[in-house]
């Protein structure tokens, strides 16, 4: 994975944990530099402390935002003009969004139309349009455990998105006997989907399809791992 590319950051204080911000630079570590790195909000309210008390161990810079109009975020408004702002006057590869607010999803979809990755952080309350429309989304609260692997299985299965999701990544680069490289799976999923194993308990996408048994298996020299749809087995 490139690791050379230049990020900016931008956090919605308002509707983020502060717990989570070593793990969010943790994965953009893993992409690139980040360059710019704002957080947003009224910092005279008590309810941001925890914002506050990080923000410059990250090298964070806070945006005052007063709540000049009740029932209106302006903190929303001055993230969005300040994101707009870098499109215009940066030289920018990833915009990484922190917010669990629906309301900047026509702000990720400008930045992907003018050919930026944009990376989201949520918690899980989330909703699918924001966490959707991102290039790459992370939730930071973990998934709940399955009790057993029994039931973990059967609620996985029960996910018809997720099922054809993999399906369908399977079948777009499946070989003639209908297996497909794991590598080839995941870059397919990655191009047209915001995905990652990790929002359902899985460190890896190999364990994720391990734990399906709707999926074949398998190895072919020490780090190849091949799927297949058990569907198309049986054909």
């Amino acid at each position: 994975m490139e690791n050379n590319k230049k990020i900016a950051m931008f956090i919605d204080a308002d509707n983020a944990p502060a717990k989570k911000i070593d793990t969010v630079l943790s994965e953009l570590a893993l992409r690139g530099v980040v360059n710019i790195r704002k957080a947003y909000g009224n910092w005279k309210n008590q309810t941001l402390q925890s914002w506050v008390d990080v923000l410059h161990e990250h090298a964070i810079q806070p945006v005052q935002q007063f709540d000049l109009t009740k029932g209106k975020n302006a903190t929303d408004m001055a993230l969005v003009i300040d994101v707009m702002d870098i499109l215009y006057t940066k030289d920018i590869d990833i915009i990484c969004l922190v917010s669990s607010d629906c309301d900047f999803t026509p702000l990720v979809t400008r930045a992907l139309a003018d050919g930026k990755f944009v990376i989201g952080f949520g918690e899980r309350k989330t909703p699918d349009a924001f966490a959707n429309s991102c290039s790459h989304f992370l939730y930071l609260d973990e998934e709940k455990k399955c009790d057993n692997e029994e039931k973990c299985e059967v609620n996985l299965k029960g996910n018809t998105k997720l099922i054809n999701l993999l399906r369908q990544a399977i079948e777009s680069v499946e070989e003639e006997d209908g297996w497909a490289r794991l590598d080839r799976i995941g870059q397919h999923i990655s191009n047209h989907a915001s995905f990652d194993q990790r929002n359902y308990g899985f460190k890896k996408l190999s364990d994720l399809f391990g734990a399906i048994d709707l999926f074949e298996m398998k190895k072919e020299g020490p780090k190849s791992l091949w799927f297949r749809d058990r569907r198309r087995g049986k054909n």
